[in-house]
């Protein structure tokens, strides 16, 4: 069984439902895939708020996860997909509820925005032994304007790029993979991730 930890980003929540819907695709095929929700417009909601100086650090960062949380729910809602609170390897579509989860113990993450939901899947495929695939809105990272195969994540702390901070913490420092793929067409996306982890059609962080 290929197995992953896949986020989905808030910048997609337009076509997401049916990413979650072709990953089913591959589960048929031997492949399991543990679901991590962005934010999306909720949580931007509350990085307004925060910037406005409403809320703090601490009240952001749980209103950020349980943004999350209604996206996860966004995300199950006619997929088929199983809502899960204890996530484990499994061949199966699963949806993590972050809230619930992180409750028990968010051992690992700082209250802040160097850690948003991209940290919470690295964090989440950290503690599974898991690679992570981030699917977002871009074909990958991009430095100065050009789009970066294979990177270490030590070489993208401080710099600007699609994924958070705290993620690159992370994965740095246990060992797993981040693939960063465009799922902006769900069918090129399934695609591009039959062919992982010998060929990657975005960028590989590790």
């Amino acid at each position: 069984m290929r197995f992953y930890v896949v986020k989905i980003g808030g910048s997609l929540i337009g076509c997401a439902k049916d990413i979650v819907r072709r990953l089913f695709l591959l589960s048929e095929n031997g492949y399991g895939f543990l679901l991590v929700p962005g934010g999306g417009p909720m949580a931007d909601l509350v990085r307004s708020l925060y910037k406005s100086g409403l809320v703090s650090d601490e009240a952001a960062h749980w209103m950020a996860v349980l943004a999350m949380e209604e996206y996860a729910y966004l995300l199950a809602d006619g997929t088929g997909a199983e809502l899960v609170d204890d996530p484990c390897p499994s061949q199966d579509i699963r949806i993590l509820r972050p809230y619930r989860y992180l409750l028990k113990n968010d051992s690992g993450l700082e209250h802040s925005w160097d850690y948003t939901s991209d940290a919470i899947a690295a964090l989440v495929a950290c503690r599974l032994g898991s690679d992570m695939i981030k699917v977002t809105d871009v074909d990958g990272v991009m430095i100065s304007g050009r789009l970066v195969s294979e990177i270490r994540a030590s070489e993208l702390m401080g710099l600007r790029s699609c994924i958070d901070q705290g993620s690159l913490r992370i994965i740095g420092s246990c060992g797993s993979r981040c693939f960063v793929l465009n799922g902006s067409i769900p069918e090129r996306l399934i695609a591009m991730m039959e062919e992982l982890p010998e060929r990657c059609h975005g960028t590989v962080i590790w």
